[in-house]
């Protein structure tokens, strides 16, 4: 990658390495990708609000946001009944968490963000493991 950073070459190879994951991923898999990113998101986001890095704050309030509205797009509130409910009020709920956080600064609403998204991340690997294990004969 001549012309090209090693930040810039490292940047381009994971995204061709995420992008491949998502390629081969089930549906599962997608929502723990995406709650994977949620979660990197929101860990430089309190690093950006320790070190006053306001653009990488708002970019990684952004990112968050936008992977939120992925999960919630993802949400089938016909076949999910109740539970998708229950999630759809989270993610708005953690929405505005991030939006508040973006005018306070909170460390302790970005950790409590941080909680959400990893108890929904290890449930979700609960879920998936169910999911995936072959029918008792």
């Amino acid at each position: 990658m001549i012309g090209h950073s090693r930040g810039q070459a490292l940047a381009a190879y994971q995204s061709v390495a995420n992008h491949g994951g998502v390629a081969a991923a089930d549906p599962h898999g997608l929502v723990l990708m995406l709650l994977e990113g949620a979660l990197e998101r929101v860990a430089r986001l309190r690093v950006a609000i320790i070190e006053k890095d306001f653009n990488e704050k708002a970019r990684a309030i952004n990112r968050t946001l936008g992977i939120l509205d992925e999960l919630r797009g993802s949400l089938d509130f016909e076949v999910g009944g109740e539970i998708a409910r229950n999630l759809n009020a989270l993610y708005d709920y953690i929405e505005r968490q991030l939006l508040g956080v973006s005018m306070s600064l909170n460390l302790d609403a970005v950790d409590e963000v941080t909680r959400l998204l990893s108890h929904l991340r290890t449930t979700w690997v609960a879920v998936r493991a169910e999911a995936v294990k072959p029918p008792v004969a």
